[in-house]
């Protein structure tokens, strides 16, 4: 497997702004148990942007997404090879605390999953277990306005999370992220069970948040990702029913004029 080291001033320039890389893989392989789901997958991701990863259905999308923040340690079988870097830090080295790289890349999930508890709660839970000590009054209301949402509840706090919209709760979800101060937001299909409405809230959300945080999402949904997304990886499956990655480029370029003809078939409906 090839050695490839990256260089800790690792960047990209963009309309004259300077990108630090933040994530990373490098030669990346992933499976369960015996089944190789990720081969070989090299990637950088740059500071406050959103870069989405498209593909079919089974290509690793959501594996390679939870390598990002090790949930995938959950799964009794799993096991990688490979790197996976946070501003260049191994996060899977002995030496780091999956804990703590769960609070800096936090993470939303494609069905909204409020705890059964009060609006406030929610979003103070991950803040009162971390010991912050500032007014978590201040840490919710400052959650809630940047996941905007918090016009919408202020007369509420005390409200079952639950007994919010859909839309509303996923929402919330993301106030509960943010609320622990993350430096990079992972999404894994996050609107898919919402309507369209609640879809377009939660798009616009995105594109206010990349100005302070580094996003990634996943998403079935090719014109989503072209709306919201700065850069898109595709992803697709080998002929040995391997996930990798065939194109990395900024969207609009993806989209337009796609340097391999894998990425032209999916992208016009030819497959997928």
């Amino acid at each position: 497997m090839i050695n490839v080291h990256l260089d800790k001033a690792a960047r990209r320039t963009v309309a004259g702004v300077d990108r630090e890389t933040v994530l990373s893989t490098r030669n990346l392989q992933f499976w369960y148990g015996e089944k190789l789901v990720l081969n070989d997958i090299s990637l950088d991701i740059s500071e406050r942007e959103v870069t989405a990863i498209i593909g079919p259905s089974g290509c690793g999308k959501s594996t390679y997404l939870r390598c990002f923040n090790r949930m995938n340690e959950l799964i009794p079988t799993a096991r990688h090879a490979g790197r996976v870097l946070f501003r260049d830090r191994d996060i899977y080295a002995r030496s780091v605390d999956p804990v703590e790289i769960r609070k800096r890349i936090g993470m939303v999930f494609q069905k909204p999953n409020p705890f059964p508890k009060s609006i406030f709660e929610n979003v103070a839970y991950g803040p009162r277990v971390n010991g912050y000590d500032r007014k978590l009054e201040d840490i919710v209301e400052r959650s809630l306005r940047d996941a905007a949402l918090w016009d919408e509840v202020k007369d509420d706090l005390k409200q079952s999370g639950l007994a919010l919209s859909g839309g509303q709760q996923q929402r919330l979800c993301i106030a509960r992220a943010l609320a622990v101060e993350p430096e990079v937001i992972l999404m894994d299909e996050p609107c898919s069970a919402l309507d369209p409405i609640a879809t377009t809230r939660i798009e616009d959300l995105i594109r206010e948040l990349r100005e302070k945080y580094t996003i990634v999402i996943v998403t079935h949904n090719m014109q989503q990702a072209a709306r919201v997304s700065d850069r898109t990886a595709f992803f697709n499956v080998n002929e040995h029913g391997a996930g990798g990655l065939v194109e990395f480029a900024d969207t609009q370029l993806l989209f337009t004029t796609p340097s391999d003809k894998r990425t032209e078939a999916y992208i016009t409906g030819r497959f997928g």
